[in-house]
């Protein structure tokens, strides 16, 4: 069967490549049974007879499809697809079958458009929190928050996915303290995992810590040439407040990510629920538990509350391990006149939590909706008119001669869906302007025709190298997808190599190598070393390091198993007698016969003579 009409299950019809990572490939597709689009997440060909790579796969399903929360993508279905091999042997595939989120992650966003308004990060980590903290209360400890996997919609609704190295809360210290194998990536590392000791749930929210600074600054809290130098980072140098690389992190936030960002997983925040109300807390200009703890540890002098907008100065830091600024702290007699307050509207928000999870077990399965049909309607009423409905509105903008925000067509365009689905709308754009598209993925030729079918041009064709995309696909585009141009107007199209950077691997853990050589699409073998190395470590491979292989290449890697041997060299000289002397005779010079030999005294240096 095609890819074109590949089949899972019976049910699941696979679509084009929306994704790619080191271990497997995420699809688009439809649910024929259920009349809906999916995400199929399908375990790469070559990696399914990697044992490590099937067990870490089918966790990655069995935790993901144990929580159902509103900010972690969904997990629908898993199942085994069974292919031939070229001998042909039934191979099994693993899949997974999630939530469509139509949206991109906070990576895209951070490259294609910088750092987050801090404001708005906070809102979206209070979200990632939330998930976390729903996570944890249910065993399952994350282990790999980072922007490559946080989602993030339209509406800028967080969505936590990849839970392939999650771990239950039972099973984490025996893992780590067993195996001694550090996972996770090493930029969002906590200290404890960096040198592989125990892991709770506080190791998610020191990565979370790294998330959120990232996203206001731009750059992660620590550096390096390597994982190994970052790691090392991570355990030993303190970060600095992420408003000396942006100056509109207000001083209250940087107290909160410097305590998140704490060494020693007592000192930080206990749970993702305190961190989350720390940043509830910065939004409504309060003071934070993070404050507090800063004041209790001599870190900060008690004082007045500082402006949102007011960044940190490097004059007012402290010369310990983190930089913090006075935020003022509450009078006793307001804070026990609150009290009663804070107590009852927690009351309310835990009943109300609890109604919303047990809502399945109280009403069962609620009933579908009819969809409203809403072509000819502004953007605004039209959404309004969906949202009203039980649905949730996504637009999309599209070239048409109607006016600027009426919407022209929408899908579906009747019957019924269950609550909370995305209905489609395309909304013009107004005439003379259109929208680039997003082109990701789609092959060169059908991106050209695609730009024509929008009145727009193509201009150069570059050739990038991309691990993610296919060789021959697109890779991006300048303008960028979603830029609003005149009609006419060339786009460059940046179509894949389907090259990869090979990365340096001498020096590193087994496990460590294979993480990054499948991180970047490469596959790896290890072969057996002698060395006076530490056994487990990488002293060879076979490609050098930044240099350009195709996607998928076998990487050998030397690893040490044994030390040399030694060995007692016994030097043997052999001793060659000279041969006898033997004597010739030769006659002698007479008078009568003279030697033709001349002899010293007859040389002279006249050639005359």
């Amino acid at each position: 069967m095609t890819e074109a009409t590949r089949l899972l299950a019976g049910r699941y019809e696979v679509g084009e490549l929306i994704g790619r990572g080191g271990m497997a490939e995420v699809h688009a597709a439809y649910d024929a049974r259920l009349g809906r689009d999916v995400a199929v997440k399908i375990l790469r060909s070559e990696l399914a007879r990697d044992n490590t790579f099937l067990q870490r796969f089918r966790r990655e399903a069995k935790s993901a499809a144990s929580l159902n929360h509103p900010s972690i993508v969904a997990v629908f279905d898993s199942g085994e697809d069974i292919l031939l091999e070229t001998g042909g042997a039934d191979m099994p595939v693993p899949f997974i079958v999630m939530e469509y989120v139509k949206g991109r992650t906070l990576r895209d966003i951070l490259h294609e458009e910088g750092p987050l308004e801090p404001m708005r990060a906070v809102r979206i980590m209070g979200q990632v929190l939330n998930a976390l903290q729903y996570s944890h209360q249910h065993g399952i400890i994350h282990r790999d928050i980072k922007p490559a996997n946080v989602m993030l919609d339209s509406a800028d609704r967080a969505k936590v996915m990849d839970f392939g190295i999650a771990r239950a809360i039972a099973d984490t210290a025996a893992t780590m303290t067993n195996t001694s194998i550090v996972v996770g990536t090493a930029q969002y590392l906590s200290p404890e995992q960096a040198q592989g000791r125990d892991i709770d749930v506080r190791s998610d929210l020191y990565s979370a810590g790294c998330l959120l600074y990232e996203l206001v600054a731009g750059r992660t809290p620590f550096v390096g040439d390597s994982p190994v130098a970052i790691a090392y980072q991570h355990v030993g140098e303190p970060p600095q407040p992420p408003s000396l690389h942006a100056p509109d992190v207000p001083s209250n936030l940087d107290v909160v990510i410097l305590h998140a960002l704490a060494k020693d997983p007592d000192q930080r925040y206990q749970s993702g629920e305190e961190f989350a109300a720390d940043l509830e807390a910065v939004l409504r200009r309060e003071p934070t538990l993070a404050a507090a703890a800063a004041i209790e540890a001599g870190e900060l002098a008690p004082g007045p509350m500082p402006q949102v907008s007011a960044p940190i100065a490097p004059t007012e830091m402290r010369t310990g391990a983190h930089a913090y600024l006075a935020q003022e702290q509450p009078e006793p007699e307001r804070r026990n006149r609150a009290l009663p307050w804070l107590i009852a509207a927690l009351v309310v928000l835990l009943a109300g939590l609890g109604l919303w999870f047990g809502r399945d077990a109280l009403w069962g399965d609620p009933e579908p909706v009819a969809v409203p049909n809403v072509v000819g309607k502004s953007e605004a009423d039209a959404t309004a008119e969906i949202t009203n409905a039980g649905l949730v509105a996504a637009s999309e903008p599209v070239a048409n001669s109607a006016a600027a925000g009426t919407v022209v067509d929408q899908n579906p365009k009747d019957g019924t869906r269950p609550p909370d689905s995305t209905i489609q709308l395309m909304v013009s754009t107004g005439p003379g302007r259109v929208t680039v598209p997003n082109l990701r993925n789609y092959q060169q030729d059908t991106a050209i025709q695609k730009l024509r079918d929008l009145k727009l041009t193509v201009g150069e064709i570059k050739s990038v190298d991309n691990y993610q995309v296919n060789q021959g696909s697109v890779v991006s585009t300048e303008p960028k997808a979603s830029a609003r141009v005149p009609e006419g107007t060339a786009v460059t199209l940046n179509i894949s190599t389907g090259m990869t950077v090979v990365p340096e691997v001498v020096g590193m853990t087994e496990s460590n190598a294979a993480e990054a050589l499948n991180d970047v699409g490469l596959r790896y073998r290890a072969e057996d070393a002698t060395s006076t190395r530490r056994a487990g470590t990488v002293v060879g491979q076979s490609y050098p390091a930044r240099s350009k292989v195709q996607v998928g290449t076998e990487v050998v890697i030397s690893v040490v198993r044994s030390a040399p041997t030694t060995q007692t060299v016994t030097e043997t000289v052999t001793t060659t007698p000279a041969p006898p002397a033997t004597t010739t005779e030769s006659p002698q010079p007479t008078e009568e016969s003279p030697s033709d030999e001349p002899s010293p005294e007859d040389t002279t240096d006249d050639p005359d003579q």
